[in-house]
């Protein structure tokens, strides 16, 4: 087992496939340089092309998003409507609060 990479949980075997990433430059007929996250730095970016697959477009995975408004000071403002619920965690002997707040529409 020690050779085989975890991505990202430890102690599980590793996925098959973890996320789509884009394809930097091709090196050579049958290796190419991807574009890893950062949490990913210990992996190295060039995969034979054996290890690839195809991305399928899903518009499930298309998120919409509104620009924020960013100040000066580079701060922006949130507008909680409502709060929804309140517990308190506790891990060890450590509290940690947590909140789960409904935001305005015109927020999310």
């Amino acid at each position: 087992m020690k050779g085989v990479l975890r991505f990202e949980k430890k102690g599980k075997l590793s996925t098959c496939f973890v996320k789509p990433f884009e394809i930097l430059e091709r090196i050579g007929p049958v290796a190419y340089r991807l574009a890893l996250q950062p949490s990913l730095c210990v992996v190295h970016d060039m995969f034979h092309v054996s290890m690839l697959r195809k991305y399928v477009t899903d518009p499930s995975h298309v998120v919409d998003y509104e620009p924020l408004v960013i100040d000066e000071n580079l701060s922006y403002a949130e507008q909680s409507v409502e709060i929804m619920a309140k517990e308190v965690k506790m891990l060890r002997n450590r509290g940690i609060p947590l909140v789960k707040v409904l935001m305005a529409e015109s927020q999310r």
